[in-house]
């Protein structure tokens, strides 16, 4: 027993020293492959790197190639461009070396000519500027006939082709044109149902006729002429109002100074209208757009103003056709001088109101209303010696036509409205005066007054200064009596 127990000990240490030995080779081994496969690694690594160094060294070496062969081409250019630089110096120098030779040359030439000049001067007595008037005056006694014959030849020959020309241009165009030269009068005559109705519009005392004449700034004439009444003024609104306001008491029947009040304001709305819708069908006749309304309504009002008896907004209808025609005739602008006919004699619409000439208010109109300055110089330079522009001539001159053509206009009667109009003016220079009225053909002047400016005993020295004024300033025939107005009315109503 003992015997098997040691073989058996002996046998199991032998087998673990055999295995035991076994596995330290297996572990010796596998290091060893580990060592090799570790040195494989290393030389790869190395291999690697030393290429990628070789490599950065190759591109360092071309970017450096790159950068000399810049650094060449840039040497190269800068020494050219010293060399150019060089050259543009020498040509320069050259340059003014030779323009000193030119001047060198030039004061030697001068000097010559100088010199020549004053032996010339010397030989023949006579200085530059004498021997020049002697050669004119010796030229002119040689051909001043000869001259004299020919000018006088060339003005009559141009003179007379010049004036054919024209007449038949102005006749072509008033042939063209043609309108009525119908002018206006001072009076309005207005046909009543009945004589009866003369009473009613005179009123209880007048007072109807009193209330009427100062609403309007009329006279009315109320006479033994069968059923008629006549309007009697200088100005047409005035008339037109007090014409529309007694038709409306006439058809109504109720006639009373608060009837009259209210048919005096319809009045005027409807003038007011009226005179917009003028100026419209003057704007659509013409075939022009592009006006302002505004303007448009301030044309309108031409139709209630006259120059020397002549409608004046027929004169710029008729002066807009005649400078459309001669444009055309012409080749001018024809849109312009049509448009600059229309308007030139626009500032008479507000020349009541605003100083200065018509022309020069007719301009500052223009500008507030924005229209083209080649418009604007025909209608500020209409009545101008020489007008700058060939349309601003054309206006000028069909102006003329149409002032000129025979029963066109009346002169007495402008100078009769223009003495109503300066015995108007006068009286509204004083403060305190709200309206005025000339009527009784300039023999009465009616100055309404503001009551709260001035009282009774002030409104009998405003009529002496009046008076006084009229006497100093203007010329008229007889006397003109000064009728001054203070009038207040309280208003208030129970609830």
């Amino acid at each position: 027993m003992p015997v098997g127990i040691a073989i058996g000990y002996y046998l199991r240490k032998g087998l673990a020293k055999k295995l035991t030995g076994s596995i330290e080779e297996k572990a010796e081994k596998l290091l060893a492959e580990t060592k090799n496969k570790q040195r494989e690694l290393l030389l790869q690594a190395k291999d690697k790197a030393i290429q990628i160094i070789d490599e950065a060294k190759k591109e360092e070496e071309g970017r450096r190639q790159d950068l000399l062969s810049a650094q060449k081409r840039l040497e190269k250019r800068e020494s050219l461009f010293d060399q150019k630089l060089l050259e543009l110096q020498e040509k320069q120098q050259k340059l003014y070396d030779k323009a000193n030779q030119v001047e060198k040359v030039k004061a030697e030439i001068q000097k010559i000519k100088d010199d020549h000049l004053a032996k010339l001067e010397e030989i023949s007595g006579l200085t530059k500027e004498e021997a020049k008037k002697f050669l004119l005056d010796r030229t002119e006694k040689t051909i001043k006939e000869e001259l004299v014959v020919r000018i006088s030849k060339l003005e009559r020959e141009s003179s007379d082709v010049l004036d054919v020309k024209a007449k038949e241009l102005l006749s072509l165009a008033i042939e063209r044109c043609a309108s009525s030269h119908a002018t206006e009068i001072t009076t309005t005559t207005i046909t009543i149902p009945s004589d009866e109705m003369k009473g009613r519009i005179i009123g209880r005392e007048g007072r109807n006729i009193k209330t009427i004449e100062q609403l309007t700034g009329t006279e009315i004439i109320i006479d033994d002429t069968p059923e008629a009444i006549t309007v009697s003024g200088f100005s047409p609104i005035r008339r037109h109002v007090a014409k529309k306001a007694l038709e409306k008491l006439i058809l109504d029947g109720r006639i009373h100074p608060g009837r009259i009040e209210e048919a005096v304001e319809q009045a005027k709305k409807e003038l007011a209208m009226d005179i917009k819708k003028a100026g419209e069908d003057a704007v659509y006749e013409l075939g022009v757009a592009g006006f302002d309304p505004k303007l448009v309504q301030i044309l309108g009002r031409l139709k209630y103003r006259t120059s020397f008896g002549q409608n004046a907004l027929q004169h710029s209808l008729e002066v807009a056709h005649l400078s459309a025609l001669l444009a055309e005739e012409l080749g001018a602008n024809v849109s312009v001088a049509k448009k600059a006919g229309l308007l030139h004699d626009i500032g008479k619409a507000v020349d009541h109101e605003v100083t200065g000439t018509h022309p020069e208010i007719g301009r500052d109109i223009a500008k507030k209303f924005n229209i083209p300055e080649e418009i604007i110089i025909p209608i500020a330079t209409h009545h101008d010696d020489m007008p700058p522009t060939l349309e601003a001539i054309i206006v000028k001159v069909a102006d003329a036509i149409s002032g000129a053509r025979p029963g066109a206009r009346k002169d007495t009667y402008e100078h009769y409205l223009q003495r109503l109009e300066d015995l108007e003016k006068v009286a509204r220079s004083f403060d305190g005066v709200e309206k005025t009225y000339a009527i009784q053909a300039g023999r009465e002047i009616r100055v309404f007054v503001t009551p709260d400016k001035i009282d009774d005993l002030g409104a009998l020295k405003l009529a002496q200064e009046i008076a006084k004024k009229i006497e100093e300033e203007l010329k008229y025939p007889g006397e003109i009596k000064v009728n001054v107005i203070r009038e207040k009315r309280v208003v208030e109503y129970a609830r």
